[in-house]
């Protein structure tokens, strides 16, 4: 068997900071309420504490879509029958290797394609993928999800998978919008399978943010690092805390950082000051939870037919599904 080849295609420089970013964060900063993009989380230091996050007791998500996997991966290889595998949000493709093992298996697998906003994690990815699977090709992409998915390579016939829930952390017109360029990327009967949180009891949601160990504030304080270091500045980290916020009318966690007393800093790289009030957050992620209903609207308007719905059980018999996987074809 040949070797595996690796490439990776880089459309975000590690040191991206150009006047366009610089704007984006004189904006976030300035405005009422502040809100950063959820991309300013998932640095590399980011990534391994979200890694982290996905082994925690508290969080439901990546155990209940692991085993939708685990039972569904061969089914999903059968019917797509698909030579390339494109993982959005690949971060460590941990996920994802139940899903390659099944293709792996039917020597139907070509090319697999991460796709990640976080660089050397990516490249690590790719290592380990190539070694893990002898031959296979591995195309990574270091981009970002609103500005680059032309740039996925077009190869073999096509699934992309969108796991993890990370669906979840668009608004709804940004995700409409996202699922809207996904269905122009992709041609008529190529695939997408997606994960997604469903709804449920509310405490179970908000426990998935906020474990006891303390990961998952440190994931989100870890945004004020990457903010310091990548615009010289001085925002002291101690003087917020992570608060994650239950939406009842939009149905999702608001995660937050909230400053404990009036605070004062500076980014030196965007000539800016910055000033909070005791009590005012920074609005850092969403996470939407999912009803039947509106992801399948939302899916057949981005050209998307849902071919499997498989669902994970909750805790008790009494409760309802934990989390649903989605296959869809395009149409």
């Amino acid at each position: 068997m040949s070797p595996s080849s690796i490439t990776i295609d880089r459309h975000i420089s590690p040191d991206e900071t150009g006047d366009a970013v610089k704007l984006e964060i004189v904006r976030a900063m300035t405005a009422m309420p502040k809100m950063l993009s959820p991309k300013w989380l998932y640095d590399d230091r980011g990534s391994e504490l979200f890694d982290q996050i996905t082994r925690l007791v508290e969080y439901y998500p990546t155990e209940a879509e692991r085993s939708i996997l685990n039972e569904h991966a061969a089914e999903i290889a059968a019917i797509t029958n698909a030579t390339t595998v494109i993982e959005l949000g690949s971060g460590t493709s941990d996920k994802t290797r139940t899903l390659l093992d099944a293709f792996w298996k039917n020597e139907q697998l070509e090319l697999f394609v991460p796709f990640d906003v976080s660089d050397q994690t990516l490249v690590d990815a790719a290592e380990m993928l190539a070694e893990r699977y002898p031959g296979l090709d591995v195309h990574a992409v270091v981009g970002d999800f609103n500005r680059h998915l032309p740039q996925i390579p077009k190869e073999g016939h096509r699934l992309v998978a969108f796991l993890g829930s990370t669906i979840g952390n668009f608004h709804v017109e940004e995700r409409r919008a996202f699922l809207g360029a996904l269905g122009d990327t992709l041609e008529e009967g190529e695939w997408l399978l997606l994960g997604l949180d469903l709804m449920k009891e509310v405490p179970r949601i908000i426990d998935a943010y906020h474990d006891a160990s303390g990961v998952s504030e440190a994931f989100a304080l870890n945004v004020i690092n990457v903010l310091n270091r990548e615009f010289d500045g001085n925002l002291p980290i101690d003087q917020f805390c992570h608060v994650p916020y239950w939406d009842p009318v939009e149905e999702r966690v608001d995660s937050r950082l909230r400053v404990t007393m009036p605070m004062f800093g500076r980014f030196e790289a965007l000539d800016l000051d910055v000033a909070f009030n005791e009590g005012e957050e920074l609005r850092i992620e969403v996470s939407s939870k999912f009803r039947d209903e509106k992801i399948e609207t939302e899916l057949a308007d981005a050209g998307f037919a849902i071919e499997q719905f498989w669902k994970a059980d909750g805790p008790t018999e009494d409760s309802p599904p934990d989390f649903g996987v989605i296959l869809a074809r395009r149409v």
